[in-house]
């Protein structure tokens, strides 16, 4: 059997139109442009409409990664939505994105590894690829972190965004592609950023909700701290275990934070910030969606090419952290164009067709 390399072949992003400034939130609590961009180097981010969710954007990043890629949605093996605000506790926000696309034969499930999952995401795709289990992975990273905000405290609620992006990833004889990846976790930090509200511990209640469990907590200055520790370590360790350096390495896509946190790891690789993909100025921190987002920016501005040596790396809350080397290459060959979202039509039907049977099968096993 030959070996199977995991590609990146489609990429996709899509964010609200919705843009919320430094000036907009000036009016809404005690804070300036002046100390929002000095703190974060961020400028504005997207806010969703109300009849947006995470897994609409999802569907609709995804669909974008899909077309790049030239994929039926009907081919997809496997669907992983990385968020840190899903559509629900359960159902997996994944399945509602199987269902929208048309993904017929797709598992699908989320990931929760809070702003690292993404890069979780590609490495367990990846090594399902490179297992000959699976052929074609749509990963997601997908957030609607303004409805976890508390809109009165300034030190959260100028950090976060809303957006979606979307990486297909597919089974290819030709070496390159994902080369390796570390990833790493310490549970001991988990309380250092957190959104304690609405799990088992602190089920939803008047309680919970008067103590403001529900939005996202934050201690700043420690995360600032590890942030830029690991970010350096899991970048060095990730090129070491592909027998490369720094100077093989032509684009470096960090998780969309911290301007500062961006600059001190840039430092602490001795890697010049032109050779570094920053976004986040117009975008905020969008958690797990910030890497593709970033990704998909950098190749519209003609920074990432194929042939080209990139490294993802991120951090967040958990505490998990981790990176991953990449070859990119780009679309696989195929001999026909492919619509995916003509198969939306389709989707929708199939999706009533099969709400219908079940409520048939209902009835006649009522009867029973």
């Amino acid at each position: 059997m030959s070996p199977s390399y995991a590609h990146i072949t489609g990429w996709g992003m899509a964010v609200p139109d919705k843009i919320l400034t430094n000036h907009d939130l000036a009016k809404m609590v005690d804070t300036s442009d002046e100390w929002i961009v000095s703190r974060t180097g961020i400028h504005e981010r997207r806010i969703a409409r109300a009849d947006q969710s995470t897994a609409s954007l999802a569907a609709e990043a995804g669909l974008r990664a899909l077309q790049v890629a030239n994929l039926h949605p009907g081919e997809l093996d496997m669907i992983i939505v990385s968020t840190s605000s899903p559509e629900y506790i359960f159902p997996a926000t994944a399945c509602l994105v199987q269902d929208r696309i048309g993904a017929g034969k797709a598992s699908a499930f989320d990931l929760l590894a809070a702003c690292t999952g993404f890069v979780y995401a590609i490495n367990l795709g990846a090594q399902a690829i490179k297992s000959s289990a699976v052929k074609n992975v749509l990963v997601i990273g997908s957030e609607t972190l303004s409805r976890l905000v508390n809109w009165k405290d300034r030190n959260t609620c100028i950090l976060f965004g809303d957006g979606a992006g979307a990486f297909v990833i597919q089974a290819s004889e030709e070496p390159g592609g994902v080369l390796s990846a570390v990833l790493r976790s310490d549970g001991s930090g988990g309380d250092l950023l957190s959104v304690p509200g609405g799990g088992s511990r602190h089920p939803a209640s008047m309680q919970s909700l008067y103590d403001g469990l529900h939005y996202i907590q934050m201690n700043g200055r420690e995360v600032f701290r590890f942030a830029t520790r690991v970010m350096v370590e899991a970048t060095q360790q990730t090129i070491e275990s592909a027998n490369l350096t720094m100077d093989d390495i032509q684009l470096v896509i960090p998780h969309q934070a911290n301007q500062r946190i961006i600059e001190a790891a840039a430092r602490g690789l001795d890697y010049p910030m032109d050779k570094v993909m920053v976004n986040l100025d117009r975008f905020g921190n969008t958690s797990t969606a910030s890497i593709p987002i970033a990704t998909v920016e950098a190749i519209e501005q003609n920074r990432l090419k194929p042939g080209d040596n990139v490294v993802m790396v991120a951090f967040g809350s958990g505490l998990t952290w981790g990176a991953t080397l990449i070859q990119w290459s780009g679309p696989l060959p195929y001999r026909r164009k492919v619509s995916p979202r003509k198969v939306q039509w389709f989707a929708r039907t199939r999706s009533l067709l099969a709400r219908l049977r079940r409520r048939i099968e209902g009835i006649l096993w009522g009867r029973e």
